[in-house]
């Protein structure tokens, strides 16, 4: 979920609750908050907190709210991974250390330490794109074994050994790509930690679900919507800037952008909406 501010850079309160109604209302089953598209490393870690319990407040029961808590600081995480816990979340979700370049026994005790510091359970991210390294096979068979870290998000891309991940671990796997979310589902994962959900979650969800029901003539012809849709939003330029870009155009809450992420310029905007509109939005 991207992360609601006022024209004066504050955090939206107000605006952090209508959009988790909203984005709950259209059929997300979770919402994940401080993550990378909610600009996670220029939202401070009181606003962090304030996110989490809002949004707990108004979708508690109704969806999984999963709190972003990672970082390359260990001390700096598990602070963040104790406050979310406090403030209601039902899981963590913990990138693999980005910029350090820790080793993979660093990645393991990193990880292993913040999913120990709360009950929580803890979903990894490996995004080797945006962290520089990744979360290698072996490390999460050894991750595995930890019954508080359960699950993993995938912007890898890499199916072959996503498959062998599925198959050998037992942790519920989820696509980090939208546009990889059906040929992922279609090696074991159970579903996406979605960008696009923000503006197409029926969409997506009926997408999901007809995979998960094993029905995928039904699942490709969905995804052939889902395709446009996914290329105008991730494709030029970042999906924070996209996707508020969009939300601000239907009237609700995002705002603007915390440098060093910058407004859409008049021209990519102007392109951007045709073609979510010529993907059949109403935006």
């Amino acid at each position: 979920m991207v992360t609601p501010f006022n024209a004066d850079m504050s955090l939206d309160k107000a605006g952090v609750a209508k959009l988790a109604s909203y984005l709950v209302e259209q059929g997300n089953d979770g919402l994940v908050l401080n993550g990378t598209t909610g600009e996670s490393s220029t939202v401070q870690d009181d606003e962090k907190t304030e996110v989490v319990a809002g949004v707990v407040e108004v979708v508690g029961g109704r969806a999984c709210v999963v709190a972003g808590v990672g970082s390359n600081d260990t001390a700096h995480s598990v602070h963040l991974a104790k406050e979310a816990h406090a403030a209601g979340a039902d899981a963590l979700m913990v990138v693999t250390p980005y910029y350090n370049k820790p080793q993979q026994a660093g990645v393991i005790a990193h990880i292993t330490e913040i999913a120990n510091a709360t009950p929580l359970p803890v979903m990894t991210y490996d995004i080797p794109g945006r962290s520089g390294i990744p979360i290698t096979h072996e490390s999460f068979l050894t991750l595995s074994k930890n019954p508080k870290i359960i699950a993993n998000k995938d912007a890898k891309a890499d199916l072959v050994a996503a498959s062998e991940a599925i198959h050998e671990t037992g942790l519920t796997w989820y696509s980090g790509d939208d546009g990889l979310t059906l040929p992922m589902m279609a090696v074991g994962a159970v579903g996406v930690v979605s960008v696009v959900a923000h503006l197409v979650a029926p969409l997506m969800q009926q997408m999901v679900s007809a995979a998960a029901n094993d029905d995928y003539e039904a699942a490709r012809k969905l995804n052939e919507q889902l395709i446009p849709v996914v290329r105008a939003v991730m494709t030029r330029m970042p999906g924070a800037v996209a996707v508020k870009t969009v939300l601000n155009e239907m009237g609700l809450p995002a705002g603007p952008l915390r440098l060093p992420l910058v407004a859409a310029t008049e021209a990519e905007k102007k392109r951007l909406l045709e073609e979510l509109r010529a993907a059949g939005l109403n935006c």
